[in-house]
């Protein structure tokens, strides 16, 4: 089982590792039985079979959302009370996700966009940046704390990058022209989070703009702005704290 882990995480996939670790009475499994459940839903290994093990595939997909290990404990007595079986026992079972390393993906080049993606490589994220102007593009690809950098067509750059919700998005460009080019291809992505610098005046003409084309209130919902926590911050290396601390408190469920 600990082969299969390893190779799914060698793959980028994301998986959950079910554990049995505690039972009483008669149970299907005992403590120590392990099953991986995918992203697709498919299986390796058991805890159990039937009902019970359908409920923790179920529970590895919500788990697989929130990026959170959960404890899940189930009686096994009465069908009819809602209990995934009668063999008479309980068990707890750890569920753990393993997850690829998340992407921060930066649209914008400058100063605030270097300081964040490089912050974003030492956190732990793998920190892309994307930028239309090459001298900038050029400049960045031989820091060692960015991990990759893309020009030319946005929309061409985004769908390359294969964006998950486990991923982020951070738009720090130069004007509203950008703003409103680049929110509507980032909007169709699955992104957990999406953030956009700013001032409210400067979105209030964004949103406007994006309306206009057809974005609805639940897409525009989604965008993070003015961006970062308040911490007054000045410096881009500042913002770049400010930005990151309410990526990762977003990924926390904060």
């Amino acid at each position: 089982m600990i082969e299969e882990l390893a190779a799914a995480v060698a793959r980028g996939d994301s998986v959950v590792l079910a554990t049995v670790v505690r039972t009483s009475r008669s149970v299907p499994r005992r403590a120590g039985s392990k099953m991986l459940v995918f992203a697709d839903g498919h299986t390796i290994g058991t805890v159990g079979g039937g009902a019970m093990e359908h409920r923790v595939t179920l529970e590895a997909a919500e788990i697989l959302a929130a990026g959170r290990p959960r404890l899940v404990s189930y009686e096994l007595l009465d069908p009819s009370a809602g209990d995934p079986g009668v063999c008479g026992g309980d068990v707890d079972i750890y569920m753990e996700p393993y997850m690829p390393i998340p992407t921060l993906f930066i649209v914008g080049g400058g100063h605030v966009g270097k300081a964040v993606g490089e912050l974003a490589h030492w956190l732990g994220f793998r920190s892309v940046i994307w930028d239309d102007r090459n001298d900038l593009t050029d400049e960045l690809a031989g820091n060692d704390a960015i991990d990759a950098t893309l020009s030319g067509e946005a929309g061409a750059a985004i769908a390359e990058s294969s964006l998950t919700a486990n991923d982020s998005i951070v738009i720090v460009s130069r004007d509203v022209a950008l703003d409103v080019e680049i929110l509507p291809l980032v909007l169709e992505t699955p992104a957990g989070y999406v953030g956009l610098m700013g001032s409210n005046r400067r979105w209030q003409t964004t949103r406007s703009k994006l309306e206009e084309m057809g974005s609805t209130d639940l897409d525009l919902s989604r965008v993070h702005t003015p961006i970062g926590l308040e911490i007054h911050a000045e410096t881009p290396e500042e913002i770049a704290v400010s930005v990151l601390a309410q990526v990762i408190g977003h990924r926390r469920g904060g």
